[in-house]
């Protein structure tokens, strides 16, 4: 009875596992995240994982069967060794999506930031440009009024590039959005 009673709450502690990894069992992981000694296959995901341990603990059944015991305490060992990895690995996992959601605001609060800025920027170049078409109207000598009218299609030129600018950052602000 003792041994039915551990097999069964390995088996329930699996289970927790399993339907703790669902959401996220199939997704692709970047790169291996165990030892080989833990887990002897590779896998591209947590769920090809979660089948290791299942795998094992049905092993494990057929050895308490059998009454092998240096095989029961060794998988049993193996077993309680994986749990507690992928358990950590989805923990990790949580926290991994809170640090990118983070970064993603971080970089929307960087886009609303330029974009401040940068309609800071084409208000004062309006300013710019409506002070010298007024001086210019007012300007009798020649070669001032050709200043002024070299400065004025300059602060245009600037006037221009800062309008793509904002068109730029405002497309990159909704793309940002979008993926919310």
């Amino acid at each position: 009875m003792k041994k039915a009673d551990s097999l069964s709450l390995f088996e329930k502690q699996i289970d927790n596992l399993a339907e703790a990894l669902a959401p996220i069992a199939n997704k692709k992981i970047a790169a291996p995240c165990f030892d080989t000694a833990l887990f002897h296959r590779r896998s591209d995901s947590l769920g090809g994982y979660m089948q290791q341990i299942r795998d094992n603990f049905t092993q494990l059944i057929a050895c308490v069967e059998a009454q092998r015991s240096q095989q029961v305490k060794f998988l049993a060992t193996q077993i309680l060794q994986q749990v507690e990895a992928l358990t950590r690995e989805l923990s990790t996992q949580t926290l991994r999506k809170q640090e990118n959601l983070l970064s993603q605001r971080k970089k929307s609060t960087d886009l609303y930031q330029k974009l401040a800025q940068h309609q800071d920027y084409e208000r004062r170049l309006h300013s710019m440009i409506q002070d010298r078409e007024l001086e210019l109207t007012q300007t009798q000598g020649f070669t001032r009024q050709q200043e002024l009218q070299k400065e004025i299609a300059a602060l245009e030129n600037r006037l221009a590039r800062c309008k793509n600018a904002l068109y730029s950052i405002e497309k990159s602000i909704e793309k940002q959005e979008d993926k919310y």
